[in-house]
């Protein structure tokens, strides 16, 4: 059995454990071992297994504290930190209660208000999913109280709960960052426009559907400029704790690392003194910061392991000297890769695809001399589109789980196939264009 036959075996043992709903710490650790040991056999004389087994021990034994001391990986516990203690104080709700007074009157006002409560919302929580478990929980309900039609209330949310994947700060950007080695500062910066364009586009459709089909989202109330400005009172320090992470990251006053620790700090300021957090509050806001750093970590560990057999492979090398060989235009293998991504994407979660896919996809694409920081954000649209995507965009089905029996699982799938439209001419626009991605990191 020669190592590239391993790791083809391996890959698609992968696969089947993820199909079978193993957790994917659990699915990486273990093909990573096993494939390690194999491997060492083959290439022993007499297909060695005592060998292999030891090497693989070797590995395992170093590796959780060799992964995991990144001190770069210090942003993660405290930008998670900083969107369950806004939770938890209620900051969440406020956003999205101002966005729909000051957008409520254009047409598909609600809508709107969610696309964009969405997006302020991903800034602070780094997570889709946590984006739209939150904002399905406070817009769906009012905007089907108002005779929104289901398929937008819910689509809506469901879409932009997807922006947490791209706006920084994301916890996606940070893994890709530390796995190719790549700048999380730029990173962060380069999903910033991407991000933005994602939503004018999401806005612009619900507005014009609305507008040429008012029955989709009947208008709201007036509210006066008073209330409106009262509003802001209750938001301006979750909003200008988001200017200040981004500013702070694009000058370069402080790192990644130091935005997240000074993200956590300044929230919990914000929170303590608008006496908006108990004991009670606080206790839940870092046990769930301690659940999700320690699920995070594990899949890190495993992903480390792969990694290190996919190098004894050897099949790093060859897919760089295969992609180097290529006389293509981009396109055809950003096609060729979205292909991949949104058929993954349909049946698996996006941290899972991205530690299952870095250590083949790199290789290709760094062969292929592409930018990796372009690349980068080109990729976490590509899981942004998969987590909307039928039959299994989890995205969707959060919001399933948060309205319950009021709108089916069908409904919900129909009413984001816009904003899958949406999303494919973002792609578009970001392959025909890169300097939307690359403008701010080149200006840093």
């Amino acid at each position: 059995m020669d190592p590239q036959t391993v790791g083809i075996a391996v890959t698609t043992g992968m696969i089947a454990l993820l199909l079978l709903r193993v957790p994917i710490a659990i699915v990486l650790v273990t093909a990573g071992y096993v494939g390690m040991v194999l491997v060492v056999a083959a290439r022993s004389q007499g297909f060695d297994v005592g060998a292999g087994v030891n090497t693989a021990n070797s590995f395992l034994g170093n590796l959780p504290f060799s992964s995991s001391a990144e001190y770069t990986f210090t942003t993660i516990p405290m930008f998670l930190l900083m969107g369950y203690l806004a939770t938890e104080a209620g900051f969440t709700k406020d956003i999205y209660s101002t966005a729909r007074l000051w957008l409520g009157r254009v047409p598909g006002g609600l809508a709107v208000a969610s696309s964009v409560g969405c997006a302020l919302f991903a800034a602070i929580s780094g997570s889709s999913l946590a984006t739209a478990a939150a904002m399905g929980r406070m817009a769906v309900p009012e905007m089907l109280a108002r005779g929104y039609q289901k398929g937008l209330a819910t689509g809506v949310v469901a879409a932009s709960g997807t922006l947490g994947s791209l706006i920084p700060p994301s916890i996606l950007i940070i893994l890709y960052a530390v796995f190719t080695e790549q700048s999380i500062a730029k990173l962060f910066i380069a999903g910033v426009i991407p991000g933005l364009l994602s939503l004018g586009i999401y806005v612009g459709i619900v507005m014009i559907r609305a507008k040429f089909n008012p029955t989709l989202a009947p208008p709201v109330e007036r509210t006066t400029m008073r209330v409106k400005v009262n509003s802001l009172r209750r938001t301006w320090g979750m909003l200008a704790l988001i200017g200040l992470i981004v500013a702070g990251l694009y000058s370069g006053l402080f790192t990644p690392s130091e935005a997240g620790g000074i993200g956590a700090a300044v929230a919990f300021m914000l929170c303590l003194f608008s006496g908006r957090l108990d004991r009670k509050k606080t206790s839940v806001a870092f046990l769930e910061t301690l659940k999700t750093t320690s699920m995070l970590f594990a899949a890190i560990i495993g992903a480390y392991m792969v990694t290190s057999f996919t190098a004894l492979t050897g099949i790093a090398g060859d897919l760089t000297s295969w992609a180097g060989s290529f006389d293509v235009e981009p396109w055809v293998v950003i096609a060729s890769l979205s292909v991949l991504y949104i058929f993954l994407g349909t049946f698996m979660g996006s941290i899972e695809i991205m530690l299952l896919t870095l250590p083949i996809v790199i290789p290709i694409v760094q062969g292929l001399e592409y930018n990796l920081i372009w690349f980068g954000i080109i990729m976490i649209k590509y899981l942004e589109i998969g987590l909307i995507s039928p039959p299994i965009g989890l995205n969707c089905f959060i919001i399933k789980a948060v309205v319950g029996g009021q709108v089916s699982i069908g409904q919900i799938f129909k009413g984001v196939t816009w904003f899958l439209v949406a999303d494919i001419v973002t792609i578009i626009m970001l392959v025909a264009f890169p300097q939307i991605v690359m403008f701010l990191p080149d200006m840093m």
